[in-house]
Protein backbone atom coordinates (compact mmCIF):
# COMPACT_ATOMS: atom_id res chain seq x y z
CA UNK A 1 0.00 0.00 0.00
CA UNK A 2 1.69 3.13 -0.96
CA UNK A 3 0.39 6.86 0.49
CA UNK A 4 1.18 10.00 -1.85
CA UNK A 5 1.61 13.55 -0.90
CA UNK A 6 2.71 16.79 -2.02
CA UNK A 7 6.21 16.55 -0.14
CA UNK A 8 9.53 16.59 -2.28
CA UNK A 9 11.95 14.26 -1.40
CA UNK A 10 15.39 15.18 -2.26
CA UNK A 11 16.63 13.33 -4.35
CA UNK A 12 19.50 10.89 -1.97
CA UNK A 13 19.79 7.49 -1.80
CA UNK A 14 18.83 6.79 1.82
CA UNK A 15 16.34 4.76 2.96
CA UNK A 16 13.87 4.61 6.37
CA UNK A 17 12.41 1.20 7.50
CA UNK A 18 10.29 1.87 10.48
CA UNK A 19 8.30 -1.07 12.34
CA UNK A 20 5.72 -0.13 14.41
CA UNK A 21 4.00 -2.36 17.36
CA UNK A 22 2.00 -2.32 20.79
CA UNK A 23 5.26 -3.75 22.52
CA UNK A 24 8.16 -1.85 20.46
CA UNK A 25 9.34 -0.31 17.73
CA UNK A 26 12.26 -0.02 15.59
CA UNK A 27 14.03 1.48 12.71
CA UNK A 28 16.56 1.41 10.54
CA UNK A 29 18.29 3.52 7.97
CA UNK A 30 20.12 2.47 4.69
CA UNK A 31 22.44 3.74 2.31
CA UNK A 32 21.17 1.58 -1.02
CA UNK A 33 24.17 2.76 -3.07
CA UNK A 34 26.83 1.51 -0.40
CA UNK A 35 24.57 -0.80 1.18
CA UNK A 36 25.73 0.10 4.52
CA UNK A 37 23.47 0.37 7.65
CA UNK A 38 23.37 4.41 8.56
CA UNK A 39 21.35 3.93 12.07
CA UNK A 40 19.64 1.07 13.93
CA UNK A 41 17.31 0.89 17.17
CA UNK A 42 15.14 -1.24 18.90
CA UNK A 43 13.35 0.15 21.96
CA UNK A 44 10.96 -2.97 23.68
CA UNK A 45 8.04 -1.32 25.82
CA UNK A 46 8.23 -2.36 29.29
CA UNK A 47 4.37 -2.97 29.00
CA UNK A 48 1.83 -3.09 26.23
CA UNK A 49 1.18 0.41 24.96
CA UNK A 50 -1.59 1.73 23.09
CA UNK A 51 -1.81 3.22 19.59
CA UNK A 52 -1.57 7.11 20.92
CA UNK A 53 1.78 6.16 23.37
CA UNK A 54 2.95 4.63 20.20
CA UNK A 55 3.09 7.36 18.05
CA UNK A 56 4.37 9.76 20.70
CA UNK A 57 7.04 7.52 21.56
CA UNK A 58 7.79 7.34 17.46
CA UNK A 59 7.56 11.09 17.29
CA UNK A 60 10.16 11.21 20.29
CA UNK A 61 12.55 8.77 18.42
CA UNK A 62 12.37 9.97 15.07
CA UNK A 63 13.47 13.54 17.05
CA UNK A 64 16.15 12.07 19.44
CA UNK A 65 18.03 10.54 16.03
CA UNK A 66 17.33 13.54 14.02
CA UNK A 67 15.51 11.53 11.28
CA UNK A 68 12.62 13.81 11.37
CA UNK A 69 15.03 16.33 9.78
CA UNK A 70 16.38 13.84 7.11
CA UNK A 71 15.34 13.82 3.39
CA UNK A 72 14.85 9.85 2.33
CA UNK A 73 14.13 8.35 -0.91
CA UNK A 74 12.33 5.88 0.23
CA UNK A 75 10.46 5.25 3.53
CA UNK A 76 8.84 2.10 4.74
CA UNK A 77 6.59 1.48 7.66
CA UNK A 78 5.98 -2.26 8.73
CA UNK A 79 2.77 -2.71 11.15
CA UNK A 80 3.24 -5.35 13.94
CA UNK A 81 -0.30 -6.43 15.06
CA UNK A 82 -2.60 -9.52 15.22
CA UNK A 83 -4.94 -7.97 13.72
CA UNK A 84 -4.66 -9.75 10.25
CA UNK A 85 -6.09 -12.97 8.36
CA UNK A 86 -3.31 -14.47 5.77
CA UNK A 87 -5.73 -15.24 2.36
CA UNK A 88 -5.22 -17.68 -0.55
CA UNK A 89 -5.32 -15.36 -3.47
CA UNK A 90 -7.99 -17.46 -4.97
CA UNK A 91 -10.49 -17.04 -2.45
CA UNK A 92 -9.64 -12.70 -2.14
CA UNK A 93 -12.14 -10.37 -2.80
CA UNK A 94 -11.16 -6.63 -2.13
CA UNK A 95 -14.95 -5.99 -1.62
CA UNK A 96 -15.27 -8.13 1.48
CA UNK A 97 -11.96 -7.16 3.92
CA UNK A 98 -13.89 -6.12 6.85
CA UNK A 99 -15.19 -10.23 6.47
CA UNK A 100 -11.98 -11.35 7.00
CA UNK A 101 -10.98 -10.01 9.97
CA UNK A 102 -14.08 -10.41 11.79
CA UNK A 103 -13.44 -13.40 13.58
CA UNK A 104 -10.17 -12.96 14.64
CA UNK A 105 -10.09 -9.04 15.35
CA UNK A 106 -11.95 -6.45 17.64
CA UNK A 107 -12.72 -4.32 14.84
CA UNK A 108 -13.68 -0.48 15.29
CA UNK A 109 -16.46 0.88 12.85
CA UNK A 110 -14.20 3.62 11.46
CA UNK A 111 -10.61 1.12 11.47
CA UNK A 112 -9.21 1.37 8.02
CA UNK A 113 -8.93 -2.21 6.47
CA UNK A 114 -5.87 -2.93 3.62
CA UNK A 115 -4.52 -5.60 2.24
CA UNK A 116 -1.02 -6.61 0.96
CA UNK A 117 -0.70 -8.48 -1.74
CA UNK A 118 2.37 -11.48 -1.04
CA UNK A 119 4.11 -11.33 -5.03
CA UNK A 120 4.65 -15.03 -6.44
CA UNK A 121 3.17 -16.42 -3.58
CA UNK A 122 -0.69 -16.36 -4.61
CA UNK A 123 -1.32 -14.69 -1.17
CA UNK A 124 -3.17 -11.44 0.60
CA UNK A 125 -2.48 -10.56 3.64
CA UNK A 126 -5.58 -8.29 5.07
CA UNK A 127 -5.08 -6.03 8.17
CA UNK A 128 -5.73 -3.17 10.24
CA UNK A 129 -2.53 -0.60 10.29
CA UNK A 130 -1.83 2.06 13.13
CA UNK A 131 -3.69 4.77 11.05
CA UNK A 132 -2.48 7.79 13.67
CA UNK A 133 1.42 6.26 12.76
CA UNK A 134 0.55 6.49 8.98
CA UNK A 135 -0.58 10.18 8.75
CA UNK A 136 2.45 11.18 11.16
CA UNK A 137 4.89 9.72 8.84
CA UNK A 138 2.52 11.19 5.57
CA UNK A 139 3.18 14.58 7.19
CA UNK A 140 6.61 14.41 7.80
CA UNK A 141 7.87 12.22 4.92
CA UNK A 142 5.23 12.68 2.29
CA UNK A 143 4.95 9.57 -0.25
CA UNK A 144 5.59 6.16 2.03
CA UNK A 145 4.41 2.70 1.78
CA UNK A 146 3.35 0.71 4.22
CA UNK A 147 3.12 -3.23 4.91
CA UNK A 148 2.09 -5.48 7.87
CA UNK A 149 4.84 -7.68 9.18
CA UNK A 150 3.40 -10.44 8.33
CA UNK A 151 3.67 -9.63 4.83
CA UNK A 152 7.13 -9.30 4.70
CA UNK A 153 8.09 -11.84 6.79
CA UNK A 154 5.99 -14.86 5.36
CA UNK A 155 7.21 -13.62 1.50
CA UNK A 156 11.16 -13.14 2.89
CA UNK A 157 10.98 -16.78 4.75
CA UNK A 158 9.09 -18.20 1.59
CA UNK A 159 11.71 -16.62 -0.56
CA UNK A 160 14.22 -18.21 1.53
CA UNK A 161 13.06 -21.78 1.69
CA UNK A 162 12.76 -22.03 -2.32
CA UNK A 163 15.21 -24.13 -2.22
CA UNK A 164 14.64 -26.15 0.07
CA UNK A 165 12.52 -29.51 1.11
CA UNK A 166 11.18 -30.80 4.18
CA UNK A 167 9.14 -29.16 6.94
CA UNK A 168 10.61 -25.59 8.78
CA UNK A 169 8.80 -24.02 11.44
CA UNK A 170 10.62 -20.51 11.52
CA UNK A 171 9.84 -18.51 15.18
CA UNK A 172 10.73 -14.72 15.15
CA UNK A 173 10.86 -13.81 19.07
CA UNK A 174 10.59 -10.34 20.01
CA UNK A 175 9.50 -8.98 23.17
CA UNK A 176 6.61 -10.88 24.46
CA UNK A 177 5.68 -11.55 21.09
CA UNK A 178 6.24 -14.70 18.94
CA UNK A 179 5.80 -15.22 15.01
CA UNK A 180 5.39 -18.75 13.96
CA UNK A 181 5.85 -19.46 9.72
CA UNK A 182 5.53 -23.03 9.34
CA UNK A 183 7.01 -24.02 5.25
CA UNK A 184 6.52 -27.30 3.79
CA UNK A 185 7.99 -28.59 0.79
CA UNK A 186 8.21 -24.88 -0.18
CA UNK A 187 4.54 -23.94 0.56
CA UNK A 188 3.25 -21.80 3.54
CA UNK A 189 1.24 -23.70 5.78
CA UNK A 190 1.06 -21.60 9.23
CA UNK A 191 1.37 -17.69 10.45
CA UNK A 192 0.31 -16.47 13.11
CA UNK A 193 1.22 -13.94 16.16
CA UNK A 194 1.11 -14.76 19.59
CA UNK A 195 2.02 -12.59 22.99
CA UNK A 196 3.08 -14.76 25.48
CA UNK A 197 4.15 -13.91 29.26
CA UNK A 198 6.19 -16.97 30.11
CA UNK A 199 8.25 -19.84 28.66
CA UNK A 200 5.59 -21.77 29.46
CA UNK A 201 3.08 -19.81 27.10
CA UNK A 202 5.62 -19.88 24.75
CA UNK A 203 6.23 -23.41 24.76
CA UNK A 204 2.64 -24.04 24.49
CA UNK A 205 1.93 -22.07 21.60
CA UNK A 206 4.67 -23.54 19.39
CA UNK A 207 4.04 -27.21 20.43
CA UNK A 208 0.00 -27.14 20.30
CA UNK A 209 0.58 -25.34 16.48
CA UNK A 210 2.52 -28.28 15.22
CA UNK A 211 0.27 -30.78 17.33
CA UNK A 212 -2.42 -29.08 14.78
CA UNK A 213 -0.64 -29.33 11.62
CA UNK A 214 0.06 -32.59 12.28
CA UNK A 215 4.02 -32.64 12.12
CA UNK A 216 6.35 -35.04 13.63
CA UNK A 217 8.72 -33.17 16.38
CA UNK A 218 11.46 -35.85 15.36
CA UNK A 219 11.56 -34.40 12.20
CA UNK A 220 10.46 -30.38 11.56
CA UNK A 221 13.42 -28.01 12.04
CA UNK A 222 12.75 -25.49 14.47
CA UNK A 223 14.71 -22.46 13.33
CA UNK A 224 14.78 -19.49 16.00
CA UNK A 225 15.75 -16.21 15.70
CA UNK A 226 15.15 -12.36 16.82
CA UNK A 227 16.28 -12.11 20.34
CA UNK A 228 17.49 -15.89 20.96
CA UNK A 229 20.51 -17.45 21.64
CA UNK A 230 22.04 -20.65 21.86
CA UNK A 231 22.53 -20.31 25.18
CA UNK A 232 18.98 -18.87 26.48
CA UNK A 233 16.77 -20.66 28.69
CA UNK A 234 13.87 -20.63 25.74
CA UNK A 235 16.26 -22.37 23.38
CA UNK A 236 17.24 -25.43 25.63
CA UNK A 237 13.38 -25.84 26.61
CA UNK A 238 12.52 -26.03 22.92
CA UNK A 239 15.31 -28.34 22.70
CA UNK A 240 13.84 -31.04 25.15
CA UNK A 241 10.78 -31.70 23.09
CA UNK A 242 12.16 -31.09 19.35
CA UNK A 243 14.96 -32.88 18.27
CA UNK A 244 16.50 -30.44 15.85
CA UNK A 245 17.05 -26.58 16.77
CA UNK A 246 18.81 -24.17 15.76
CA UNK A 247 19.07 -20.51 15.62
CA UNK A 248 18.83 -19.22 12.33
CA UNK A 249 20.69 -15.98 11.41
CA UNK A 250 19.27 -14.72 7.89
CA UNK A 251 21.28 -14.06 5.34
CA UNK A 252 21.59 -10.00 3.47
CA UNK A 253 24.18 -8.27 1.79
CA UNK A 254 24.34 -5.35 4.03
CA UNK A 255 26.66 -4.09 6.47
CA UNK A 256 27.52 -1.04 9.15
CA UNK A 257 28.50 1.49 8.64
CA UNK A 258 30.58 1.18 12.05
CA UNK A 259 31.20 -2.36 13.50
CA UNK A 260 28.04 -3.28 15.36
CA UNK A 261 26.42 -6.56 16.44
CA UNK A 262 24.56 -7.14 12.70
CA UNK A 263 22.74 -10.00 13.86
CA UNK A 264 20.87 -7.63 16.39
CA UNK A 265 18.55 -6.08 13.17
CA UNK A 266 15.05 -7.50 13.21
CA UNK A 267 14.18 -9.73 10.38
CA UNK A 268 11.30 -7.13 9.19
CA UNK A 269 13.23 -4.12 9.75
CA UNK A 270 15.89 -5.52 7.64
CA UNK A 271 13.75 -7.26 4.70
CA UNK A 272 11.50 -4.36 4.00
CA UNK A 273 14.41 -2.31 3.11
Amino acid sequence: MTEKGNNTIEDNFKKLSIQVGLNGLSFCALDTISKKILAYENIPFKTTSTPYLLLKELKDVLNAQNLANTSFKEVMVVHKNGFFSMVPKPLFNKEELPNYLKFNAKMMANDLVVFDELDNHDLVNVYIPYANVNNYVFDLFGEFTFKHNGSVLVSSLLDYASSSTGSYCYVQIAEREMELVVVSEKKLLFYNYFEYNTKEDFLYYLLFSLEQLGLDREQVQLRLFGQIEAEDELFQLCHTYIKNVSVFIPPHDFHWQEPSNEESIDFSVLNSL
